[in-house]
C-alpha cells in the first residue's frame, strides 16, 4: 500500500473517543510532572506516547545538523537510543523539512524512508509528528509498529494532539535550561579569580559560611589556612608583573595539587591565598599540615633567564579552638602566617 501523508486538519478532535481524550489529559499531567529537566521530559514523552497509542515502540528524534538523532527511545526502538540517521532520505528528516505530520503504512514499500534504519529498529509502520520551537521544527515524535498498516486515524490524531503538548514542554525546559546555564556562568564568573582560575574571595567566604553552619550543627571542626607568597615584590621588580603573575599561577598549581578534593583553595587577592579545610580531626595535625604544605610548595621558579625561589608562608587555625567566626579565625591565621614569614626571613639572614 502506498505511503499516506496526512494533515493535522483533516481529522478533527471529535474523531477521538472520550476515553482517548481522557488519556491525553492524563498525558498532559504526566508531562507536567516531569518538570523542567529536558532529558526527563523527552524520556517520559517517549514512554507515554507508546502507551497512549498502544504502539510497539516510540522515539523522540532531534534534528542535529544533517542528522536525526534518537534522544529518547522505548519498546522496539529502545536499543537504538543515540542512533543517527541522515535527514535526507528519512521520513523523520522529511517531516522536519515539511513541518507536517507524516505516516508510513509499510516501510518495505515506502520510498521516503531509510529502509535499513527501519529494519534495524524492526518497524514496518509509523506515524511521525514534527516538534516545533519558535515556529521551527526541531525534531519529531514518532510511534512505531512491527506490523504494516498498524495505525488508525485515532492514533494519528492522538499523536497530533500530544505533540503540541510535547513541543511546549520542551520549549519551557529548553528556556529553563538556558537560564540555569546562564546563571551558572554568571556565578562562575563572579566567584572565579581570572588570573589563577581558582575561586576568589567571594567564593571562599561563601564556602566558609556554609561550612561553619554545618560544623556547628554537627559539632565538627573546620580549618582555615592563610597563605602569603614570599618574594612576589622581588620577582615583579626584577622581571615585571608578567613574571609575578606567572609565579602566582605556579604557586596556585602547586597548592592545588597537594589538597584533597573536599578542600577549597581560593585567591583572596594580591599574593594572598586561603584554603578551607573541610575536615579537621586534630588541631595540632592541621597546624603541622600547614608547615608541611609550606615545605612542599617551596622550589625554584624560572622566568626567562632568571631563577627565583618560590615559597609561601602559611598560618593554620581551627574552629572552634581558635575562633568562633570568620573575622576571629582570619585574624589568628594572619598572626600565625606572619610568624612563619618572620622565621623564613630569619633563616635567610
Amino acid at each position: 500500500m502506498s505511503p499516506v501523508p496526512f494533515s493535522s486538519t483533516t481529522e478533527g478532535d471529535d474523531s477521538l473517543p472520550p476515553e482517548r481524550l481522557l488519556s491525553i489529559i492524563r498525558f498532559q499531567t504526566e508531562i507536567a510532572k516531569a518538570g523542567l529537566d529536558l532529558g526527563e521530559v523527552i524520556e517520559r514523552v517517549a514512554h507515554l506516547a507508546q502507551d497512549l497509542t498502544e504502539a510497539a515502540g516510540a522515539a523522540l528524534e532531534l534534528a542535529e545538523g544533517e542528522e536525526m538523532v534518537y534522544r529518547a527511545a522505548t519498546g522496539i526502538a529502545a536499543k537504538q537510543l543515540g542512533l543517527r540517521i541522515r535527514r535526507q532520505g528519512s521520513l523523520s528528516g522529511l517531516c522536519v523539512e515539511q513541518g507536517a505530520p507524516l505516516s508510513c503504512e509499510d516501510s518495505e514499500t515506502d520510498p521516503r524512508v531509510d529502509r535499513e534504519a527501519c529494519r534495524s529498529v524492526g518497524l514496518r509502520s509509523m506515524v511521525v509528528m514534527p516538534l516545533t520551537h519558535g515556529g521551527i521544527p526541531v525534531g519529531v515524535l514518532k510511534v512505531l509498529s512491527e506490523r504494516p498498516n498498524a495505525f488508525t486515524p485515532v492514533e494519528r490524531n492522538t499523536l497530533r494532539l500530544i505533540s503540541e503538548v510535547v513541543a511546549a514542554a520542551m520549549a519551557n525546559a529548553t528556556l529553563y535550561t538556558a537560564q540555569v546555564e546562564e546563571a551558572r556562568d554568571l556565578f562562575a564568573r563572579a566567584t572565579q579569580d581570572s588570573l589563577t582560575g581558582l575561586g576568589n574571595r567571594a567564593l571562599f567566604y561563601d564556602r566558609f559560611h556554609q561550612g561553619l553552619k554545618l560544623a556547628r550543627r554537627q559539632g565538627r571542626r573546620l580549618g582555615i589556612a592563610l597563605i602569603d607568597m614570599d618574594g612576589l615584590k622581588r620577582i615583579n621588580d626584577s622581571c615585571g608583573h608578567q613574571a609575578g603573575d606567572t609565579a602566582l599561577r605556579t604557586l596556585a598549581q602547586r597548592l592545588q595539587a597537594l589538597l584533597r578534593e573536599s578542600d577549597t583553595l581560593a585567591r583572596l587577592g594580591g599574593d594572598e591565598f586561603a584554603i578551607l579545610l573541610a575536615t579537621v580531626n586534630d588541631p595540632e595535625a592541621a597546624r603541622r599540615f600547614g608547615v608541611q604544605l609550606a615545605e612542599r610548595v617551596r622550589g625554584d621558579f624560572a622566568y626567562e633567564d632568571q631563577v627565583f625561589e618560590l615559597a609561601a608562608s602559611i598560618g593554620v587555625v581551627v574552629f572552634p579552638e581558635d575562633g568562633a567566626d570568620l573575622e576571629a579565625l582570619l585574624r589568628e591565621a594572619d598572626l600565625a602566617m606572619y610568624a612563619m614569614k618572620r622565621a623564613h626571613h630569619a633563616a635567610r639572614d
